[in-house]
């Protein structure tokens, strides 16, 4: 079975840095583009970044770019998310996702969900 798990949320304050972790597993025949998205309470699921690691693209959401950065490690089957200058806004349950990126960052074009991860920013 293909599996996603997103580790490395927690508290932090305003300024600091989170790295965030998705573990994936169960690919027969390889995954290749991932991405992360986040959920704020009483928002819609928002994408943020994705990588495709065939081609090389990598995108952002305005609102992140700059201050986020995503890799995959195609060796040890995981994909990190960078985060730094949090704000108190980046607070949400972030999850991983597979098999697509694009530009738009749709959520509907990802077959693949990790359980998320909390990510809590104090002001």
């Amino acid at each position: 079975d293909v599996q996603l798990q997103a580790s490395g949320g927690g508290l932090v304050q305003a300024g600091g840095s989170l790295r965030l972790s998705c573990a994936t597993s169960g690919f027969t025949s390889g995954a290749y583009a991932f991405g992360w998205f986040r959920q704020a309470p009483g928002k819609e699921r928002e994408g943020i970044s994705c990588i495709d690691t065939i081609d090389g693209h990598i995108y952002y959401a305005d609102s992140v770019k700059g201050r986020f950065t995503i890799s995959a490690n195609i060796g040890n089957n995981t994909v990190d998310l960078q985060m730094n200058n949090l704000k108190p806004e980046d607070t949400a349950v972030y999850y991983c996702a597979a098999n697509h990126c694009g530009r738009l960052l749709r959520d509907f074009l990802y077959d693949y969900w990790g359980q998320g991860t909390l990510v809590t920013v104090s002001s």
